[in-house]
């Protein structure tokens, strides 16, 4: 699936909202950028804790979307989130998410969320089901 198509998906949907912009996916890995918008802080002006879990999910997801078989379909099942450092508002983050484990019944992704200085904001290991 090409990248224009993969946006076009997510557009109408929560990815969307966040402002997810895929820039490169393959079956093996995941990168997309996200605008830190003040409605996607805490009160200090830093990325919200769950905008980081929201984000390495889709990253996640869309990567087990490349993966999948015709007519399945994919959920998560178990998220785990490392904090390590924050964002800033009116900057841009990026997300690098990896396989870990392409199966036929799950797929586990690591995602590593990056500030526009490069430092490591947070690690999110995400495992999807592959459902019928």
């Amino acid at each position: 699936m090409d990248l224009d198509r993969l946006q076009q998906l997510l557009q109408p949907l929560f990815p969307g909202l966040m402002g997810v912009q895929i820039t490169e996916a393959t079956p093996e890995r995941v990168v997309a950028t996200m605008r830190v918008r003040p409605e996607l802080c805490t009160a200090g002006g830093i990325l919200h804790g769950g905008a980081h879990m929201a984000f390495a999910d889709t990253l996640g997801a869309v990567g087990t979307i490349l993966n999948l078989p015709q007519g399945k379909r994919t959920t998560t099942t178990d998220s785990s989130t490392k904090f390590i450092g924050g964002a800033k508002v009116d900057t841009t983050v990026t997300g690098e998410s990896i396989a870990l484990h392409r199966g036929r019944t799950t797929m586990v992704w690591q995602t590593s969320v990056r500030n526009a200085e490069g430092k490591l904001c947070s690690v999110v290991t995400q495992t999807q089901l592959v459902l019928d």
